[in-house]
């Protein structure tokens, strides 16, 4: 197992409320040091990544490790914001986690074919997804070793 130097910081882009609120508190209940912020749209998950408009203040610090994302949203779907971040050299390696409904065949591909690095069908009981939120915790924080964020390949 590795060690981590400092918490690595989570962001879940997902246009329902319930479900951001569920995702936090399990979270809180998984009692994971990783902070995870929200975004409501494809549209405020690419402005919270390149700075823009409300997020435009925020310290380079808080460049997300992980992101959890949606495919169903409205203004920017997730594929549409996985497809941008993915094409974007100083973001792609960002992993992304698509976090959603859908169990459709089509989504599962797509989403890989963009450069997903999983994809997970949200659970349905809050303890189901205290658990997954303490598996991706233990594999994504833990277990993975991800590049530094000052270190990129040419």
């Amino acid at each position: 197992m590795k060690e981590n130097n400092r918490p690595m910081q989570i962001l879940m882009a997902d246009d329902d409320e319930d479900d951001r609120r569920a995702v936090a508190k399990a979270w809180k209940t998984s009692r994971s040091a990783n902070p995870i912020e929200f975004v409501n749209d494809g549209e405020a998950l690419m402005d919270y990544l390149y700075r823009r408009g409300e997020f435009s203040g925020l310290a380079v610090s808080t460049r997300p490790g992980l992101i959890l994302l949606d495919l169903n949203m409205p203004k920017k779907d997730g594929r549409e914001a996985l497809r941008e971040i993915k094409a974007d050299p100083q973001l792609r390696q960002i992993p992304v986690i698509v976090l959603t409904t859908s169990k459709a065949e089509e989504d599962v591909y797509r989403t890989y074919d963009l450069g997903a690095n999983s994809f997970i069908t949200k659970p349905v009981t809050f303890a189901a997804l205290v658990e997954l939120i303490q598996v991706i915790g233990k594999y994504w924080v833990e277990i993975v070793e991800l590049p530094s964020e000052g270190m990129r390949a040419e």
